[in-house]
């Protein structure tokens, strides 16, 4: 299994301790002390590695929040969390309410329709796809045409519990295999390997168990992967390099907007205003991410 690292804005305390097992634990995209935090954020898990930055830094120029609960998974679960009060995480329940939510704009829409936010601002946008494959690329990818080969099996993000993901993903997979002479049937071809929940760790999950050849996902995180796991993974650019993505019109841009719920509570106006600064800007395109205008 895959040794992620540690992603809580409160870094660990000396003595604290600490359980868990890569291939059981669930509890990947849950960030922090539910009880001791004083603001609580929800938002789309693709980008997890710069938010982890930035709620550091917050924390460090803020340290009466005590530290920040943030949940990363696909933005339905978390929607549903919201509207429902409460999720159940294995055999442990969370009744935390976020102050701040960040998400595509479309899934903020639908929480300014429902009265659970007034409005929401524009937050960062991504550098288009990726594809991912083992250290070596043993299968020789170097573009979408490889993908239509019958030995390529392909990992995409569950089209059921990570609709938005997928739509980016199969819709750019279509548009850019068509503009490069390549029928786009090798989507219904048998070959395609779905995650379940959270394709953003089961990508490269699936790529070290030998259960797919190649995945496409964000950028960034290619990007992300390439930099924790260097010697399992390379990138293949869609567009330029892969220390400088030029993503064609095909290639779609993901874009991610943030705004507070309800009145944001006591921290989240202070967030809100954070994550709008140069340091974070810095920071997301550390990360292959670019601030959205």
């Amino acid at each position: 299994m895959l040794p992620w690292p540690e992603e809580r804005a409160r870094q660990s305390r000396e003595n604290e301790a600490s359980w868990s097992q890569p291939g059981s634990n669930i509890c990947l995209d849950f960030h922090g002390d539910p009880r001791r935090a004083r603001l609580v954020v929800f938002s789309d898990g693709n980008h997890h590695m710069a938010l982890a930055e930035c709620l550091q830094g917050f924390l460090v120029e803020n340290p009466g929040v005590d530290d920040i609960f943030y949940a990363t998974t696909p933005p339905g679960v978390l929607v549903q969390a919201l509207k429902g009060g409460g999720l159940q995480l294995g055999n442990l329940s969370l009744t935390v309410k976020p102050d701040i939510f960040l998400s595509p704009p479309d899934v903020l829409d639908s929480l300014v329709a429902g009265g659970y936010m007034r409005e929401h601002i524009p937050f960062m946008k991504s550098r288009g796809n990726a594809l991912l494959v083992r250290k070596g690329n043993p299968k020789a990818i170097r573009g979408i045409a490889d993908l239509a080969r019958d030995q390529v099996r392909l990992f995409l993000s569950n089209p059921d519990t990570e609709r938005a993901s997928y739509r980016v993903y199969a819709d750019s997979l279509k548009a850019l295999a068509r503009k490069h002479g390549v029928a786009p049937d090798f989507l219904d071809a048998g070959r395609v390997v779905y995650g379940e929940r959270i394709h953003h760790r089961e990508a490269p999950q699936a790529l070290a168990d030998g259960r797919a050849d190649v995945a496409m996902v964000y950028y960034h995180l290619a990007l992300r992967y390439t930099r924790i796991f260097p010697d399992l993974f390379e990138l293949v650019p869609i567009g330029g390099t892969a220390d400088n993505p030029q993503p064609e019109p095909e290639n779609i841009v993901s874009r991610i907007h943030a705004g507070r719920v309800g009145d944001g509570g006591e921290w989240g106006s202070a967030l809100l205003e954070f994550l709008q600064s140069d340091a974070v800007t810095e920071i997301y395109e550390r990360h292959g991410l670019s601030r959205e205008k």
